[in-house]
């Protein structure tokens, strides 16, 4: 009662602390001069890798764009406005180029101050549409790559609050669009609406509905009136002249689909009723097959809403799901279906079963095969060869299946069976190429398969191309990179006939750029990009990837850079950036893939600007989290958490290069939550710096992160990991930050309010930042340079002995 009460008082006593009225700041020129940089351009590229389109972007959006109207309704984020995702990432320029050895040029036909998304590829790669959103709304736009020319087609009338808002048809000819409904009503202001009763929530007895801590949900019934008016669409049939004509009246779709020949359509829609406690992705849907005049053939799915599915990560609904076209075949549907009620603690042999149903999709459905595990794809390779995967999250295992579809009697067979962590034996994914209904299906030559895979290993990282026989499931190595100071990523093969393979190389110092290479002819790859790059104050910084051992023995890594301005002899503060992650097996957690030949590339969370202000920097700290057969990772999750740290800390100290007395830890997101604990549970470090985390583990009581216990089944792991539960022993000074409009599931932005109003009611040194309409990650430049200046202050009053923060005197309010 007496802690009650306490905790009571600290909470309101906490509204009384001054707060400091401080406008946007930007970080010292070192610092700038990196966050500041450009960027490379994006490519989309066609199957052939002859035709490019380059697609260029600012860093940034501004404080202003994210200051426009958004409504959070269902679990979306909109702009009623323009009717487009309020936080979508826009391109501003667009160059193409023809021909693999031609310079890419300027598109003509461009619209000022051009905002373009949604790039999407004609089915003959010819042209590629996209969306350009206007003041009013959003336009649809086709380039013509030979021509390097843009078209409007539309009026500034398309619906993409629920995603793309259009598909292609098969001829190229025409896309099926989703426009606005031109009987919308007017939305309503939930600020002022009027309400006509309370808001009532019922749960029956006995009908558990134990779901994540969503956010954006619908509220009451002005929420319903408004979701229902942003998301209803007209589906219309436009040219790629500008002609358009009405193909399907008014309804909230949400999904289409062309079958493979084009011949059918399935349209899903989203239904009634409506739920305030999951996104709009569980509400009710209805799946209907239509032809190409709109015609309803068949209702494939009806599927209602989804609150009350069983406990654990591998739980699913009963009935079909994962409703998709057959690759291969013109129009086939496949589906599976739970075998065990779609609830994990049931024991069963096989989890899932898959079925077909072939055009017109009347009579029984065939069955395809069982999986052991939860289903997850089928990779189809033609009428008698298709390859199926399932997983199951609890032992982190993953099964691969040869199956023959077109023989029921046949019996699938388990040729790949591992767990999905273990990254030096990764077989690779498949190869797959365009088949001519232009989907993709398996690379094959009569009963051979191609995998490419990372090859991960304990020497470092060497891509691979292999060649599998399905008869004999042998693999001969086609190709594999070798040890240079370059690391290489295979993108795509492009055509394994030719020998063609497209590769992105990279170095320490060298921006990644694609090549062309061939492994048939073994010649040097050919350059398809010459991205340069934009961080030449670090390109010559120290950088290794350093390995040591835990207590137990386990071995850890990070990536280790030295100071710009790096003096032998001499000991610098160090800057240690970490995300813990949780494994069934310590072997595979112990596995490296950081390679210090990867590109230094300095993202706005990046800890590596540091560099230049004298600061050593160990990115990227190994953080496992290990629980090996019926013990979970998080039963020792406090003293592993601790165990990483030191061992990271201990590892550079011994290279002579750190004062360990002054450490900062910093994380964003589950990163932030180590953080907390680390501060709360060790004395290794002078500061901290936690961004957009959690840190009350009882507010997500339905399980979080890889937690899939409730608080009931395990009160003492919520208490133990939660960092405000131990507040009153954390005494390091910490840097709290956390986006205001924060829509990630558990980490709303009470968790770090209501944290730093326990640490200051308890007299922990600590500054909250909350940053104005910034979600989980921070887009607008005004928030991000003022992100950096926060961090760079913090670091340099508390790891360089620096009195105050160098905070401009008329920005204090006393």
């Amino acid at each position: 009662m007496k802690k009650t009460t306490f905790l009571a008082a600290l909470f309101l006593c906490a509204f009384a602390f001054s707060q400091e009225n401080l406008n946007y700041q930007k970080p010292s020129n070192e610092i700038l001069e990196l966050a500041e940089a450009p960027l490379a351009p994006s490519i989309r590229m066609d199957d052939q890798g002859e035709n490019i389109v380059f697609l260029y972007r600012s860093n940034f959006k501004s404080i202003e764009t994210l200051s426009e109207k958004e409504m959070r309704l269902g679990g979306l984020r909109i702009n009623p406005k323009t009717n487009i995702n309020s936080r979508q990432t826009y391109y501003n320029d667009i160059k193409v180029r023809t021909g693999r050895n031609e310079q890419e040029t300027a598109v003509n036909g461009l619209p000022e101050a051009g905002r373009y998304t949604n790039f999407t590829w004609s089915p003959d790669q010819k042209m590629m549409a996209f969306t350009n959103t206007v003041s009013d709304g959003v336009e649809l736009w086709i380039l013509d790559v030979a021509t390097k020319a843009v078209n409007k087609i539309t009026a500034s009338n398309l619906n993409a609050n629920t995603g793309t808002p259009f598909s292609w048809f098969k001829d190229s000819k025409s896309l099926l669009v989703k426009t606005l409904n031109k009987n919308r009503k007017t939305l309503i202001d939930t600020k002022t609406a009027v309400p006509t009763g309370p808001t009532i929530s019922v749960s029956e007895a006995g009908k558990k509905a134990q779901n994540r801590t969503y956010q954006d949900l619908l509220k009451n019934k002005t929420d319903e009136h408004n979701f229902e008016q942003l998301v209803v669409s007209e589906l219309q049939k436009v040219a790629i002249t500008g002609t358009a004509e009405l193909w399907m009246k008014s309804a909230m779709y949400s999904d289409i689909s062309f079958s493979p020949d084009g011949n059918y359509i399935m349209v899903t829609t989203i239904e009634k009723p409506f739920s305030y406690l999951v996104p709009y992705s569980r509400f009710p849907s209805k799946i209907n097959i239509v032809d190409k005049k709109a015609k309803l053939v068949k209702t494939a799915l009806e599927v209602p809403l989804i609150e009350d599915l069983p406990k654990g990560f591998m739980a699913v609904r009963k009935g079909k799901r994962n409703l998709s076209w057959r690759d291969d075949k013109p129009a086939s549907l496949v589906w599976a279906e739970a075998l065990d009620e779609g609830d994990p603690e049931i024991e069963v042999p096989y989890r899932d079963e898959v079925f077909q149903l072939d055009a017109p999709f009347e009579g029984n459905p065939k069955s395809l095969l069982k999986t052991i595990g939860r289903f997850y794809n089928v990779e189809w390779g033609n009428y008698n060869t298709a390859i199926a995967h399932d997983y199951w999250w609890n032992t982190r295992n993953t099964k691969s299946y040869l199956f023959n579809p077109s023989d029921a009697a046949s019996e699938a067979v388990v040729f790949i069976d591992r767990n999905y962590q273990d990254r030096y034996n990764d077989p690779g994914t498949f190869i797959s190429k365009r088949n001519k209904y232009g989907r993709y299906t398996l690379d094959m030559v009569e009963d051979n398969v191609y995998l490419m895979g990372d090859g991960y290993s304990d020497s470092g990282k060497f891509p691979f191309i292999d060649e599998m026989n399905l008869e004999t499931k042998e693999t001969v190595r086609l190709y594999q990179a070798q040890l240079t100071d370059k690391i290489e990523n295979i993108s795509s093969a492009l055509d394994l006939k030719k020998g063609e393979i497209l590769v992105l190389l990279e170095s320490k110092n060298e921006y990644p750029n694609y090549y062309i290479r061939n492994i048939k002819k073994k010649t040097a790859p050919v350059p398809l990009t010459q991205f340069k790059n934009p961080f030449s104050s670090i390109q010559n910084v120290h950088k290794e990837v350093i390995k040591y051992n835990r207590e137990d023995g386990l071995e850890l890594s990070g990536t280790l850079y030295l100071p710009t301005n790096f003096e032998e002899g001499k000991k610098y503060p160090m800057i240690m950036w970490a995300y813990p992650q949780e494994f069934k097996d310590k072997s595979n957690a112990g596995q490296n893939t950081k390679s210090s030949n990867a590109f230094t590339y300095p993202y706005y969370g990046s800890p590596i600007y540091w560099v230049t202000k004298g600061y050593v920097v160990l990115d990227d700290a190994s953080f496992p989290i290990v629980g090996e057969g019926s013990d979970e990772p998080n039963d020792t999750f406090i003293k592993q958490l601790v165990s990483n740290a030191k061992a990271a800390i201990d590892a550079v100290d011994s290279l002579g290069y750190i004062n360990r007395d002054k450490v900062a830890v910093g994380g964003h997101s589950y990163g932030a939550f180590m953080t907390a604990n680390l501060l709360s549970h060790s004395n290794l470090f002078a500061a901290g710096i936690a961004r957009s985390g959690a840190y009350n583990r009882t507010l997500t009581p339905f399980g979080f992160q890889s937690e899939e216990r409730n608080y009931w089944e395990a009160p003492e792991i919520y208490y133990n990991m939660s960092p405000f539960m131990h507040a009153d022993t954390m005494k390091t000074p910490l840097l709290l930050i956390h986006g205001e409009a924060d829509n990630n599931s558990g980490t709303y932005p009470l968790q770090s309010e209501r944290y730093f109003n326990a640490l200051k009611g308890l007299g922990a040194p600590v500054r909250l930042v909350m940053l104005p309409k910034e979600s989980h990650g921070y887009r607008a430049k005004e928030s991000v340079m003022h992100l950096l200046w926060e961090q760079d202050q913090w670091l340099e009053k508390y790891l360089k002995d620096k009195e105050t923060i160098d905070t401009p005197k008329e920005s204090i309010k006393e």
